[in-house]
């Protein structure tokens, strides 16, 4: 029963924490100032990802280290 009880206490604090932080997202404006700010900002971050997308990418060029094969040890000789 206890632990019924917890998992419905815990849940209820979830749904309240969750509708609380939907409340402070986004809010509404009828300031033409602000709107135009908006509206420039987004046009701003537009034209920044289009030219990052038409950009050509430089290529990376991987140096690879010379390989050095160990020397190999001499046979002792049997006697």
């Amino acid at each position: 029963m206890k632990k019924v009880s917890l998992a419905i206490l815990l849940s209820l604090s979830a749904v309240t924490g969750a509708a609380y932080a939907q409340d402070n997202g986004v809010m509404m404006s009828t300031d033409p100032a602000k709107a135009a700010d908006v509206e420039q900002r987004a046009q701003d971050l537009q034209n920044r990802q289009q030219a990052m997308e038409s950009a050509p990418m430089p290529e990376k060029h991987h140096k690879m280290a010379p390989h050095h094969k160990k020397a190999a040890k001499p046979m002792a000789a049997s006697s």
